[in-house]
């Protein structure tokens, strides 16, 4: 919703300025899904169903590994903040998009819900859709996750695939190679401090 003033964004090649048709192709999963409280499930989802009918074919297989359907008639206001989280990652993939950006999207969720979706993120990922995902929960993402990008206070300290960090760090896992890529990175912004009060 924020218009940039420099640079292109493209999504499949294509630039996205006055255009808002590249957004059919994206699904969402929020960190904290805001929905109107009186809303039922079910309404929800014939709501957003309305608002794309060019799009008939449903992916309603979270819907279902959730037991969603089986609550269409729950008011928003009363899920819990875990049910709120399939309910968003419902409506992520229920769409069939080419490109899904999901935030945080294990938080909250039981373990079993947290299979569940990992699962479904592997099989999509497999299907050849991109999948930024951005989460602190690193170690779930070991096994979703191919590239990574490391912003540290607003620039882009590491952008390469997963293995490429594995043997730059030295490190076996994809969490603890992290950790160690942000402690170089505080002790280069430790480094530019002292240099700039010299």
């Amino acid at each position: 919703m924020v218009i940039p003033n420099t640079g292109d964004v493209k999504v499949q090649g294509e630039s996205i300025k006055g255009s808002f048709a590249y957004r059919s192709k994206i699904g969402y999963m929020p960190q904290i899904g805001r929905y109107p409280d009186n809303i039922r499930i079910g309404q929800l989802f014939s709501m957003m169903q309305d608002i794309r009918p060019e799009i008939k074919d449903y992916d309603m297989e979270l819907v279902h590994a959730f037991g969603l359907n089986e609550m269409l008639d729950k008011p928003m206001h009363t899920l819990s903040g875990g049910t709120r989280q399939k309910v968003s990652a419902a409506l992520a993939f229920m769409f069939r998009p080419d490109i899904l950006i999901l935030d945080e999207p294990t938080a909250g969720l039981d373990p079993i819900a947290v299979e569940t979706l990992k699962n479904k993120i592997k099989r999509e990922r497999e299907e050849g859709k991109l999948i930024i995902i951005t989460s602190h929960i690193l170690s779930e993402l070991e096994a979703l996750t191919n590239h990574a990008i490391y912003i540290f206070e607003g620039d882009v300290f590491f952008n390469d695939t997963v293995d490429s960090l594995k043997e730059i760090t030295g490190e076996k896992r994809f969490s603890t190679a992290i950790a160690r890529l942000m402690e170089w990175s505080l002790k280069k912004n430790t480094k530019k401090t002292e240099l700039s009060h010299a």
